[in-house]
């Protein structure tokens, strides 16, 4: 089992920045490849980017590539989103996750655990 707890959401302004904190407890972080996913209201869960349990490889949806960084510090069983650029599409739910199986991480199935939820609210 794997317990996740968001952090670090909020207001901001278009243009603004902000750092999502995702921070892990229970079995070994470092076998987990995790994500990030985002929703909107009345829309679906998507992906926004995710990071290989060596950190090694990420991945970012196209609408985040270039303003969004992930990262994670696998002393502190912790993964971060640094968030850019920051504009009124980019406002969501922001959850993070975890797999274990090593496959395609920009799906939303497949993924093991997921946290409970950070919102991020962008104001134009």
């Amino acid at each position: 089992q794997v317990q996740l707890v968001e952090s670090g959401g909020g207001l901001v302004q278009a243009g603004g920045s902000r750092r999502l904190s995702c921070a892990a407890s229970g079995r070994a972080f470092s076998n987990y490849d995790m994500g990030w996913f985002r929703q909107a209201p009345g829309k679906e869960r998507e992906f926004v980017a995710a990071i290989r349990r060596n950190a090694f490889s990420t991945y970012y949806a196209d609408s985040v590539r270039g303003r969004f960084t992930i990262s994670r510090d696998n002393a502190k069983n912790t993964v971060y989103l640094q968030m850019n650029s920051l504009n009124a599409e980019d406002t969501a739910v922001y959850y993070c996750a975890a797999r274990f199986v090593r496959e395609d991480v920009t799906v939303v199935m497949g993924y093991d655990y997921w946290g409970q939820g950070t919102q991020v609210t962008v104001s134009s």
